[in-house]
């Protein structure tokens, strides 16, 4: 009995070995070829499932370089969710239209007790989310307090990841104690979001850049430069910057690397420019007691480059000062402009050309003025999203020599150009 059934397993035994074996042979070129784009793209699709024709395994496979890249691209795309706060959704929907698609839907209202009501419209499981929400005036805490229920909201939906994009960082002025009994408010802030589960934050002109260290090794935070928005303008004929008769000046000793770096990037654009410093002495918070400039303005047509403007008083003043040590043309590129109280009359009144700031924050109701111009950062923070959403590297973007990158657009398929119209064509 004990012969018979040892004869009985080893036939059985045999018998899966074969069939196992003739499985394996059969499927072997579609299950290499599955393997080989998976390591590439870390993904398989219903198109290139296992063939279940026992023919299959005598066709030629017929996968290319550029297939595998567009399959890639096509699901990247689908996973892609765009969401925006109610603190700049103009910005939002310009940086959705760059990428060829159009912002996700979500409900943002109040309750009759002034509390925030979130509800998202649309299925985020497993998917990739970008919530474009600065943190900005009008309604500093309310635009925050709505930030981290967007994330922790995305959170329970069980979003794949969640990308906070903020493109004006609240609360970045209290970066360090200058003071005893402070709060150092940026840092909280950078533990909130991580709180509720961000997983990376891409940033504008952060105020001070070791902001990012805030943010834990597991958190990310990209800190973009403004700046190459407003070269092309500087650099072009319209202003007419004088040759070598071009100076760039750091409103206080804090910013000389930013105004260093916004140099540079004029003379990799071919217009040579000087560098000068404004030492001040503040009595106050918003409140400038003496001035002091280091360089020769005298003749010349200067650029006062800061991260911000609040009040304009400090801005005005400096380019009071200017103007008094011989200066000609007088401009101000600042990153965000604030605007708070009388900032729009001072600089009516001032001696300004023109005060450049970018769109991080949204003008309504601040007034208006002829002296102010508004560039988009639009572009700029689509081709972040795309980086980092299609694994590419965001090294280009911190080149300010290079002014704003051409952003090719569809990046995805949501184009005339893209994967998915290619295919429907």
């Amino acid at each position: 009995m004990k012969t018979m059934f040892n004869r009985l397993r080893n036939r059985t035994m045999q018998y899966c070995k074969s069939s196992t074996t003739a499985k394996i042979s059969m499927f072997g070129a579609s299950a290499a070829a599955i393997s080989s784009i998976g390591i590439m793209g870390g993904f398989t699709t219903s198109v290139l499932a296992a063939p279940t024709s026992k023919y299959a395994a005598n066709r030629p496979m017929q996968t290319t370089d550029d297939n595998v890249e567009d399959a890639y691209i096509r699901h990247r795309w689908r996973s892609l969710k765009i969401f925006s706060g109610s603190a700049n959704e103009e910005l939002a929907s310009q940086i959705a239209n760059i990428m060829g698609t159009k912002l996700s839907a979500i409900k943002i209202g109040r309750y009759a007790d002034g509390e925030i009501a979130i509800q998202i419209l649309e299925n985020v499981r497993g998917k990739d989310v970008y919530i474009v929400q600065p943190t900005c005036p009008p309604g500093v805490n309310d635009n925050l307090m709505e930030l981290i229920l967007l994330i922790s909201t995305m959170r329970r939906a069980s979003a794949h990841s969640i990308t906070a994009v903020l493109p004006y960082y609240g609360y970045a002025r209290q970066d360090r104690k200058m003071r005893s009994r402070v709060p150092i408010s940026a840092a909280d802030v950078a533990k909130l979001l991580e709180s509720v589960g961000v997983d990376r934050v891409i940033a504008v002109d952060l105020h001070c850049g070791q902001i990012q260290g805030f943010f834990g090794p597991e958190t990310p935070c990209d800190n973009l430069d403004g700046s190459v928005v407003a070269l092309p303008y500087f650099a072009s004929r319209e202003v007419g910057l004088s040759e070598n008769k071009t100076v760039v000046v750091s409103p206080d000793a804090g910013g000389v690397y930013r105004a260093k770096q916004f140099r540079e990037g004029l003379n990799a654009m071919g217009l040579n420019a000087g560098l000068a410093m404004i030492i001040k002495q503040r009595a106050e918070a918003n409140k400038v007691s003496q001035m002091d400039l280091v360089g020769d303005v005298d003749g010349c047509d200067c650029i006062i480059v800061d991260d911000m403007i609040d009040t304009a008083g400090t801005l005005c003043k400096a380019g009071n000062e200017l103007k008094k040590r011989g200066a000609n043309r007088i401009y101000a590129f600042a990153t965000h402009g604030l605007f708070s109280g009388p900032a729009i009359d001072r600089i009516n009144k001032s001696c300004f050309e023109k005060v450049v700031v970018c769109n991080t924050i949204p003008m309504g109701g601040k007034g208006e003025s002829n002296k102010i111009l508004q560039l988009s950062v639009a572009q700029l923070l689509a081709k972040a999203i795309e980086s980092v959403h299609f694994r590419k590297s965001i090294s280009e973007l911190f080149g300010i020599q290079n002014g704003v990158l051409q952003h090719q657009t569809p990046i995805g398929g949501g184009g005339a150009n893209g994967p998915e119209q290619k295919k429907k064509n």
